[in-house]
């Protein structure tokens, strides 16, 4: 990689990885014409998962064993029988900022030089919620964050935040994005 978005990303001290190892039977960026769309990405690092777990405000999570936490169980994964791990959407929103380098490194990955990345289209960001939790808007902002300090203008982009039951390898958050490139 090379020009204004490599130095731009070693001012905000931070370096692309090299692109995430898909986990199933799909590439992680497909180019076409002048988009490119990423799969979904984990927060990955170094090929490990670095968190896992349900993103839930503590203050609204019910404490195990009241009457308001409902049946045994019912908090946790189907039939699993045992509660979520909880992540605060403080540190959700550090997670999807590492989804966000690493959408940027799979966009890197069918292009070659990020400066050839015009602007980034559309951000989807999907949300491993506890079922009381509302706030994925506010835990998708740190992907978009991160492309806005990365990108300037060029990293605003239309988007969705999604709150969902379960993430693959039970993820608390997946980041996809669309591109276009020259």
């Amino acid at each position: 990689m090379t020009g204004g978005i490599a130095a731009r990303l070693e001012e905000l001290g931070l370096s692309l990885p090299d692109v995430a190892a898909p986990v199933a039977a799909y590439v992680p960026a497909v180019w076409h014409g002048d988009l490119v769309w990423t799969s979904g990405q984990l927060p990955i690092v170094d090929g490990e998962l670095v968190a896992t777990g349900l993103v839930a405000d503590p203050a609204l999570v019910p404490a195990a064993g009241s009457a308001a936490a409902g049946p045994a169980g019912s908090g946790a994964r189907a039939g699993s029988g045992v509660a979520p791990e909880l992540v605060s959407p403080d540190r959700a929103a550090e997670l999807a900022r590492i989804c966000a380098l690493n959408a940027l490194a799979a966009v890197r990955s069918v292009i070659g030089d990020l400066d050839r990345l015009e602007r980034v289209v559309k951000l989807v960001g999907f949300v491993a919620s506890h079922p009381t939790f509302t706030g994925q808007p506010r835990v998708v902002d740190g992907a978009s964050r991160l492309l806005g300090e990365v990108l300037g203008d060029a990293g605003r982009h239309a988007r969705s935040a999604v709150g969902v039951a379960v993430l693959p390898l039970n993820s608390p958050v997946e980041i996809e994005l669309v591109a276009a490139v020259r």
